[in-house]
Order: C-alpha cells, then structure tokens, then sequence
C-alpha cells in the first residue's frame, strides 16, 4: 500500500506543471485525497484536499484560482495541477490520502492530516 507522487521539477515564475500521484495496493475511489507541501524550514501545509464530494475540496489561500485536482480513477491516480507559479510554492509536495470515516470536508483533511503520505516531489520555481 503506497502512494507514489511525482512531476515536480524546475519552472519559471508563472509556469505550470502537473503533478501525479499514482496508488498502488488499494483503489483510491472512496478515500480523502490531498496534496501537502514543505518548504526547507517550514511545517508541512495542506494545499488543496478533497473528501467525498467536490464541493468539499479545500483550497489554501495562497493556491486558489491556481491550484486544481483532477483524479483518474483507471489509472488509480491523482492529479495536481499548478498554474501561475510563483517563488514561494518552491516546495516539497506529497499526496496523502485517509478514509473518509464519513468525513465530507476538505479542510478537515488538511487540517488534521491523513493516514497516508507518499514519497515528496521537488517543485522548485526560480528565474
């Protein structure tokens, strides 16, 4: 059971990139998803979470209008769309994931964590 997150990379200021989270050893339809970040000498942050339905998707208030998930439920993965970098999205980003024990809240998820985290991604944005 295990979370696999990559994409991340190297982009210019106002770039894009998409990054995946592909599951394996478990189907993630019917589990909370969420992407979490940490950047060198800060607590890890929930960015964006979803629980059961899309309108319980959470966004952190830096990533909205820019931030969107996506998930392919043939693929088992999960996707993180990032648009309009900036600097400080520089992180390291990790997908989690956690039943939803009935739990329809983003913010929820983002707050108190999840059971599962996967292997992080660098996103570094720099000129």
């Amino acid at each position: 059971v295990q979370l696999q997150a990559s994409g991340g990379g190297l982009v210019q200021p106002g770039g894009s990139l998409r990054l995946s989270c592909a599951a394996s050893g478990f189907t993630l339809d019917g589990y909370a998803i969420g992407w979490f970040r940490q950047a060198p000498g800060k607590e890890r942050e929930g960015v964006l979470c979803i629980g059961e339905t899309p309108s319980s998707t959470y966004y952190e208030d830096s990533v909205k209008g820019r931030f969107t998930i996506s998930r392919d439920n043939a693929k088992n993965t999960v996707y993180l769309q990032m648009t309009s970098l900036k600097p400080e999205d520089t992180a390291v980003y990790y997908c989690a994931t956690a039943p939803l024990r009935g739990i329809d809240s983003g913010s929820y998820f983002c707050y108190y964590g999840m059971d599962l985290y996967g292997k992080g991604t660098q996103v570094t944005v720099s000129s």
